[in-house]
């Protein structure tokens, strides 16, 4: 059921602590770690603690939730010292985009010149 963990799923797994993760914060309804293979020297990924497969799921079941997410982002853009230089905010959404995990999740992306990334 949609917002339920799902026992198959990464994220869930590390919102539940069954699976290691380089943890940078947590709120009550979101979690924040950095991505095991960085695009950026920032690469932090911002999940929120409910499952919903992708970004348009979560912000139409629970879109204060989706604005936690980016909130969250632009939180950890400014402890990260990228808030001045330049940063990104993206949501990968279905396979045709990049999506591998199916649970939705922002990838904060800063500290390089970003229009190299497309």
């Amino acid at each position: 059921m949609a917002g339920e963990p799902q026992a198959d799923c990464l994220f869930c797994k590390i919102v539940a602590g069954e699976v290691p993760a380089t943890i940078v914060r947590e709120t009550e309804t979101t979690v924040a770690f950095r991505d095991i293979n960085p695009q950026a020297p920032t690469h932090i990924l911002v999940i929120p603690k409910v499952h919903y497969a992708n970004a348009r799921e979560l912000a139409t079941a629970e879109p204060a939730i989706a604005g936690d997410v980016l909130r969250e982002a632009g939180e950890l853009a400014a402890e990260e010292k990228v808030d001045t230089t330049g940063y990104r905010i993206v949501f990968n959404t279905g396979p045709g985009a990049g999506q591998t995990i199916f649970h939705a999740h922002a990838h904060l992306l800063g500290g390089c010149d970003l229009q190299r990334l497309v």
